[in-house]
Parts: structure tokens; sequence; C-alpha cells
């Protein structure tokens, strides 16, 4: 199989996005092209290549197993040009350039603040997120389509470099009226006829809490698993149970009185976040930069939420 002379890397661009998406024309859409043009560009791929790439699913379509295996190779290529791109125009200095950064679902409530300050002193540099689960980002520090990811644990399952950001604090919240807010420093064997209420298995915040309950000798009554921490959160608010959260998660939240922390013997829970990128990758001056603005500030910015 010698495909390598007749590919381009347009082919390439729209096969990634396709994957992506696992929809034609939402890649087209994204691409500002037409359906028919994606198709045919795909179709090319898959000539090349000389395997079906995608497979159709109903309305949508999924990756073949060759699919699967030439997106991290394509994400590789893409991210490789990207560095040599930006590299380029590092030369000019730490004043401009792209970064792409991967955030776990929980960062997403305060790395908006720390990128709009530095956004005021660094407008040339163009800091792009990416919110995703901890799989999702080491598979993708390791594709080479993150230079840097925010996360709360050290990533011991890639080669990569982890340093502390700022202390990160779980609590226990429970709904306002309930009968143990402001009880002080009770055991958590009082809410063993609770229902808890968990992220999805593999989330650091499930972890958490399982550690939590491991360390306690407890066992709750009820647990029910949801997929986000505003799903979680509503339905605290709702009465439907308690639950374990980064306090970075809840500043509204308790300002306004629609939640409220129980003091739990041996809580707030305190973990570390890091910002992470992998030793084979030579960060740009603009990458160090905000690498370095992240160590200097987030740690002063998340202080101050146990202050609200």
């Amino acid at each position: 199989m010698n495909f390598v002379r007749s590919l381009t890397l347009r082919q390439l661009q729209i096969f990634v996005v396709a994957a992506r998406h696992l929809s034609y024309a939402r890649a087209a859409e994204e691409l500002h092209l037409t359906p028919p043009a994606v198709s045919m560009q795909l179709k090319q791929l898959e000539d090349n290549v000389g395997l079906p790439l995608f497979e159709r699913l109903g309305r949508g379509v999924a990756l073949t197993e060759a699919g699967e295996m030439l997106v991290h190779h394509a994400l590789r290529v893409l991210g490789e040009i990207k560095d040599a791109e930006a590299r380029l125009k590092g030369l000019l200095g730490a004043e401009a350039g792209q970064l792409s950064v991967g955030l776990v679902s929980t960062a997403k409530y305060f790395m908006p603040k720390l990128l709009a300050r530095f956004a005021q002193d660094n407008p040339g540099i163009d800091v792009q997120f990416t919110v995703g689960n901890r799989a999702t980002l080491l598979q993708k520090l390791q594709d080479n389509a993150l230079d840097l990811a925010v996360m709360g644990r050290i990533p011991t399952e890639i080669d990569a470099h982890a340093e502390p950001m700022a202390s990160h604090p779980y609590v226990l919240i429970a709904p306002p009226d309930h009968p143990l807010r402001g009880q002080p420093a009770f055991d958590l064997q009082e809410l063993r006829h609770e229902t808890f209420l968990l992220r999805e298995e593999g989330s650091g915040s499930r972890r958490v809490a399982e550690e939590m309950f491991k360390h306690h000798l407890f066992t709750p009554a009820r647990t029910i698993s949801m997929g986000s921490n505003e799903t979680i959160k509503q339905a605290v608010m709702a009465g439907l149970g308690i639950s374990l959260l980064s306090l970075h998660t809840l500043p509204l939240e308790l300002k306004t009185g629609a939640l409220c922390v129980l003091d739990v013997v041996g809580l707030p829970i305190e973990r570390t976040w890091y910002v992470v990128h992998m030793n084979s990758k030579r960060l740009l001056p603009s990458g160090e930069k905000f690498r370095t603005f992240l160590l200097e500030n987030a740690g002063e910015l998340l202080a101050g939420y146990r202050q609200r």
C-alpha cells in the first residue's frame, strides 16, 4: 500500500473534521464546503488508502477500523505541520502565536477568567480551548493535537510533564434546606441514608468520591450516575440527593444560596490542578509564556473561591 504520493493535506484535514463530527454535512459546514465536495475528497482518500474509512449507520456515519487507525496518524501529521508553522512564527518572539489547550470539564469553570487576564496583556497570542474527558485529552496530547492540558491528576499513562498549578478542593454539597446544614464537623456516617449523585465512571470527580467512601468505610444507601457537573447541581437543588463536587464549579450557586456546603469531618478533600505537556513537546515562546502565566496566577485566582 503506497498512498502517500497521492493523498493531500486537504484530504487529511477534511478527514479529521469529518471523523470528529461523524457527519459529512457538519464537516462541510465547518470547512465552508458543500457536502458533495466533502464526500468527493473522502472518496478519493479511501481510494488512495484502499480501505473504507467510514461506514453508514442510519443517517450518520462511523469510523471503520482503518478510519480509527488513520485518524490518529492524520492528527499527528497535521499537528507536526502546525508545529512547523508555529515555530517559524515563533522565531519572531513570544508576542504572537497560536496555542491549543485541553481542559477537563471541571476546569472550564475557571480557565476563561485566566484566559481573559492573559489576553489583555498578550493580544497577539490566540489560545484555543478543547474540553473533554481525561482519556480524550491524553490521546490528543499523544497525537500532538494539544500543546498543553489542564487536569486534576498526574497522567502516568503517557510520557508527559506535569506541574502543580493550584490547589483543588472538593466539598460535599446539599440543597439549602438540608437538615444538617450548619451542623459543625459531623461524621460522614450521618449521611448513610442519603442518595449520592456521582459523575460517570472514569471521571476524576467520581474517583475522588469513591476514595472518600473507602477512606471513611462508608457505603451510601443509593448512588445515581450523571454525565455532567451542571446536571448534578440541578439535581441537588431539586432535592434528589447530595454530591461531592469541585469547589471551583460552585461559585455562583454558593453565592446565591442555591446550594450549601456540609461540614463533614475530613472535608474539603484537597487535590491539585496540573498543567501538562508531552515530554517530547518543545513549547514555543508563546506556549512557555502561557504555561508560566498559569503557574504564577492560577493559585491566586482559585484561592478566592474559598472566600465566597
